[in-house]
């Protein structure tokens, strides 16, 4: 398969030409190419530049130089010297045509897979036994969906995690509460008010805190029993988890789940490990671990509890032992955590412990994420003041939908509930990974179901229109050949043959935003080849064909793009 990464291309032919004409060595990345904004340019190179500046030698010398050794070939004409020493490049037709053409056949679009693939361990979702799933949980859930989807397809393999809150004190309290009922009645229909009974128990009742007391200890000792009981609870709270999964189309499945009760066995070798390599000091009767450069305000350094005074273990220890299993046992080159940006501090104290420790040498990233937040600019809760369940949100978001898919929709009763769950939850996963991660964002039904703009709803029409047009020409063209003589016809081609790097920077910087921008360039330029080229009325059968098959390319383009944002695309709306 031939790659369709123009910016690779260029980028290959101007190092090339650097060390020719200059007797430098440059890595591609040093080129500096990028799709140019400027109307008439399809390329720009920024070398000249930096490269001018570490020679000591105007810019526009330097590009000069370049573009005189550059050997493009069929693939552009002589690049233009334009302001301070970029050199911008135009695409020859033919060999635009051309590229166009081999992706028809191609069912990764000319997006090649990673000649060096990792073992990646993705840390995501990671909701609480007997609690809910709320709306804070949905941003760690989508965003670590789609990274799991766009590194599979760039040909990582993922070792998905999901960290369940299954371990420690407040489930005394849980599991005793659940032995009180009757073991043909532990259904449980309301997580939340499930775990506020038992609270109120713990707090109101002493002799009842007491058992829920002693069965931590029994618990923690390995009790069957206890354990049993435990396993009902946990497997309840995961029926619930499920359900939330499979509406909103992730694949997380049981045998993805690490709970904190997972690592439990490997805790006391954590301490003992860390003692060994010199790094543990006691403070206040705790085993503690003082990572090098990080401080207090007031200069005092910070410690991260391994052991607690009273012998037991908090959620750090376990957070080191998961490190550590994931890199010594399962073999992973990458650790991925899809959690919130307030853990950013906790999470380059592990990692700086866990590389002192010697169980991480590969890449550690915390992938952070900011807020949802309500109309009120706070974080997002119901009229009452409570945290919104996310399964409520969702059922709410396909009801939303199903109002909008009514007003213009086709379909019947059945067709329609089936769209109504594409768009709803496609609206609500798009709204979350369409902006920078790390940044907060408004919750608001108009604004995710808007039928205009950058949301999901209008690149599902774009795509529906798309196979509208298929369906009226009977079908996708055969043949290969591609005529790009009309300048939206060309705009078109160049924002499909960007589709490699919209992915390749999605994935190499965990940004899916990048991938929805392009997304949405690419139905917008749709939009514009659409008015502007007659398609099925096209002035000749060779033209309505090739039009066909451009609009096969972006169907296409569309529909993988989504499907790596975890978002359906549905053929009629």
């Amino acid at each position: 398969m031939q790659t369709a990464d123009v910016t690779e291309e260029l980028a290959r032919r101007v190092v090339a030409a650097a060390g020719r004409a200059l007797d430098v060595e440059l890595t591609p990345e040093q080129a500096l190419i990028q799709a140019s904004p400027r109307e008439g340019v399809d390329y720009q190179g920024n070398l000249a530049m930096s490269l001018g500046k570490r020679l000591g030698r105007p810019p526009r010398e330097v590009a000069a130089l370049i573009a005189g050794a550059l050997e493009l070939g069929d693939i552009a004409g002589a690049p233009e010297i334009a302001g301070p020493g970029f050199l911008n490049f135009v695409l020859r037709k033919e060999w635009l045509e051309a590229r166009i053409a081999g992706l028809l056949g191609d069912p990764r679009l000319g997006v090649p897979e990673t000649p060096r693939p990792r073992r990646i361990a993705l840390d995501y979702s990671s909701p609480n036994v007997a609690k809910e799933m709320h709306a804070g949980h949905l941003r760690t859930t989508v965003i670590g969906d789609a990274l799991a989807r766009l590194l599979r397809f760039a040909g990582h393999e993922v070792l998905p995690h999901n960290h369940l809150g299954d371990w420690g004190t407040p489930f005394g309290m849980l599991i005793e509460h659940l032995a009180d009922v009757p073991a043909g009645q532990r259904a449980i229909a309301d997580l939340d008010a499930f775990y506020r009974a038992a609270r109120q128990k713990f707090d109101s009742d002493e002799a009842f805190a007491t058992r829920a007391r002693e069965r931590v200890v029994l618990l923690q000792s390995g009790d069957e029993e206890t354990l049993a009981v435990w396993r009902e609870l946990v497997a309840e709270s995961t029926r619930h988890f499920n359900a939330v999964y499979d509406l909103l189309g992730v694949s997380l499945t049981d045998k993805d789940i690490y709970g904190e009760s997972f690592y439990n066995p490997y805790l006391a070798a954590v301490v003992e490990d860390l003692e060994k390599a010199g790094l543990t000091e006691v403070s206040d009767g705790a085993v503690c671990v003082f990572p090098e450069g990080f401080r207090n305000r007031d200069g005092d350094r910070l410690p991260l509890i391994v052991r607690k005074r009273d012998g037991g273990y908090g959620y750090a220890a376990t957070d080191l032992a998961t490190v550590r299993y994931w890199t010594a046992e399962r073999g992973a080159t990458d650790l991925l955590y899809v959690v919130g940006a307030p853990q950013a501090q906790h999470f380059a104290m592990l990692f700086a412990v866990c590389r002192a420790a010697g169980w991480l040498t590969g890449h550690a990233e915390h992938i952070a994420f900011g807020t949802v937040l309500g109309a009120d600019g706070k974080t997002m809760r119901t009229r009452a003041g409570e945290t919104v369940k996310l399964a409520d949100l969702l059922t709410e978001a396909v009801d939303q939908a199903a109002a909008v898919v009514a007003e213009r929709s086709e379909l019947d009763s059945a067709g329609q509930a089936e769209v109504a769950r594409a768009v709803g939850i496609g609206a609500v996963k798009y709204a979350d990974l369409s902006g920078d991660r790390e940044r907060d964002y408004v919750f608001a039904w108009d604004r995710m179901l808007a039928k205009e703009g950058n949301t999901s709803v209008y690149l599902q029409y774009a795509h529906a229109r798309t196979q509208s047009l298929l369906r009226k020409a009977g079908g996708q063209p055969g043949g290969t050949q591609i005529l790009l003589d009309a300048p939206a016809e060309r705009a078109l081609a160049l924002k499909l043959l960007r589709f490699g790097e919209a992915l390749k920077a999605a994935t190499d910087g965990y940004a899916p935003h990048k991938l929805c921008t392009y997304l949405y360039e690419t139905a917008v330029t749709f939009s514009r080849f659409f008015e502007e080229c007659p398609v099925l009325k096209a002035a000749s059968p060779e033209l309505r064909a090739s039009r066909l098959r451009l609009t096969t390319l972006t169907a296409r383009t569309l529909a993988l793009g989504l499907s790596l944002l975890g978002i359906e695309a549905p053929e009629r709306l």
